[in-house]
């Protein structure tokens, strides 16, 4: 029951991602031009564009059980992931749809990324406190990474600024959250950027 329920969960985040107007497809990724030749779609941005869906799939996911079980703090701090990384999830599903690239996009957590999400479901009171935190400060500190990486050396030149217009957000969602961490979870949220 449990597991329909998070499945059910991903799928409805994934949603927002993968309805797109051009068809989603496991084929090799390529981008349609104006002018309707395929140009492909390196490997490196195809999993960038995959880490990025994961990544925003896993926040969005673990932001809903801090609003059910976090303190206030962690709440509030949910609240902004789900309103910053909804909108992430738009401004790449509006880039595959611009470019209309033909790619598999995730609709579920990877098992790296279900395994955290478990763990997390199964801790109470100050366990899940403690473990929310944690896990939104490695979240973060791997998305920076993961944005700088494809910003600096990306092949796709809209993807990249994209990249690097992000990195900013990234790294006050950081601050926010090792704020809650010095906080032991109970920092107030700090203002909107």
């Amino acid at each position: 029951m449990k597991r329909a329920a998070i499945a059910l969960s991903c799928l409805t985040l994934a949603a927002q991602i993968c309805l797109l107007p051009t068809q989603v497809s496991a084929q090799p990724a390529t981008n349609q031009t104006g002018s309707g030749a395929a140009v492909r779609i390196s490997a490196d941005t195809q999993k960038f564009i995959q880490q990025v869906t994961i990544s925003d799939l896993f926040e969005l996911a673990t932001a809903r059980l801090a609003l059910a079980r976090g303190t206030d703090a962690q709440k509030a701090f949910a609240n902004r992931m789900i309103e910053d990384h909804g909108k992430t999830s738009a401004e790449l599903k509006r880039f595959i749809v611009v470019g209309k690239v033909d790619i598999d996009v995730p609709s579920q957590l990877d098992s790296a990324h279900q395994g955290k999400y478990d763990a997390l479901n199964n801790a109470r009171g100050e366990e899940f406190t403690a473990l929310y935190t944690a896990q939104q400060v490695e979240a973060h500190n791997q998305a920076i990474a993961l944005f700088e990486r494809y910003a600096a050396n990306g092949d796709n030149a809209e993807l990249k600024e994209w990249a690097a217009n992000t990195v900013p957000a990234l790294k006050h969602h950081l601050q926010m959250a090792q704020a809650l961490d010095r906080q032991g979870g109970q920092a107030a949220a700090p203002a909107s950027k």
